[in-house]
């Protein structure tokens, strides 16, 4: 059987990680609703140190930071804007000039400005971290590429994921839920990369 290619090496589109002089990165939902909240995520604080050092690459390297976090309204039963775990997690604290935006919906693009914005730093590709894999950052991700022309990079070991009741019978585990959700990525919106040093 022959190794399977992505449609994007079909379609020989570039391979490299985004390069920081053209890219924002874009850290979503790196919130504490997903250690102590209603969805615990497995890998949650591997990820949230591997988006910190993205976050210290940037800084290091002027990329501009947006900073994405996702607020339910007062009193919903998950990422309440009036309880405690809507905050950010230590290693992504935003710093002096960093832009919070906040969303309500899967996907960080609707209806927050968030492309305006990164076309306003003079960004054309983005650089995308957080939570969850297989909702926010692969919602955000596929809108970024399909509905806003940003060449896209993930950074794999800085999502995260949790277990899923299977519709058909039992549950799939957080780990294969990750690594199918950055595999469809991989396949037509995004570079994957595993974290990263890809730019070091």
């Amino acid at each position: 059987m022959q190794f399977p290619k992505t449609f994007r090496a079909i379609f020989s589109a570039p391979n490299h990680p985004s390069p920081l002089d053209r890219s924002a990165l874009v850290l979503i939902d790196i919130q504490r609703e997903y250690v102590d909240g209603a969805a615990p995520l497995e890998n949650v604080h591997a990820a949230a140190a591997e988006a910190g050092k993205l976050l210290s690459l940037a800084r290091e390297n002027g990329v501009p930071v947006f900073h994405i976090a996702h607020g339910a309204g007062p009193g919903a039963p998950a990422f309440a804007t009036d309880g405690p775990y809507v905050e950010h997690l230590d290693p992504v604290k935003p710093g002096p000039g960093e832009e919070i935006i906040w969303k309500t919906k899967a996907d960080a693009f609707l209806g927050t400005g968030l492309a305006d914005r990164i076309r306003a730093a003079g960004r054309d590709e983005v650089i995308i971290a957080g939570d969850m894999t297989h909702v926010c950052v692969s919602t955000s991700a596929r809108a970024a590429a399909e509905q806003h022309g940003f060449r896209v990079t993930v950074v794999a070991d800085a999502t995260a994921a949790r277990d899923l009741p299977d519709p058909l019978g039992g549950v799939i585990r957080a780990e294969t839920v990750r690594r199918t959700a950055l595999a469809e990525l991989n396949d037509a919106f995004a570079v994957v990369v595993k974290d990263h040093t890809a730019w070091r």
